[in-house]
């Protein structure tokens, strides 16, 4: 099970870490994912880690603003936003891909992320 927290509300060009803990169950060995969902529109991949977290994926509109982690000795992971916009403001969901299959079946609750202007 998958659990996201840290969202809330902030100005543009503020920072907010989000976290993704992992309960019953190890995080490692498997690769985890970012996704959001703006009001009115699909959930949409943000960026994804390899299960050693010696890879990162980051779509254009996130690069070198966002950063994704992950901490398996704790069942964790993190993304860290930076430089935070208006259009960033979704609900946040955190994924992993257990069966490493490209995947991603096992979904946390999401966290909501508010971005004023």
């Amino acid at each position: 099970q998958l659990q996201a927290s840290g969202g809330g509300l902030v100005q543009a060009g503020g920072s907010l870490r989000l976290s993704c803990e992992a309960s019953g169950r190890t995080s490692s060995s498997y690769p985890m994912a970012w996704f959001r969902q703006a009001p009115g529109k699909e959930r949409e991949f943000v960026t994804y880690i390899t299960w050693n977290g010696a890879h990162t994926y980051y779509v254009d509109s996130v690069k070198g603003r966002f950063a994704i982690s992950r901490d398996d000795a704790k069942n964790m992971m993190y993304l860290q936003m930076n430089s935070l916009k208006p259009e960033d403001t979704a609900v946040y969901y955190c994924a992993a891909d257990s069966t490493r299959d490209g995947n991603y079946d096992s979904w946390g609750q999401g966290t909501q992320v508010t971005v004023s202007s």
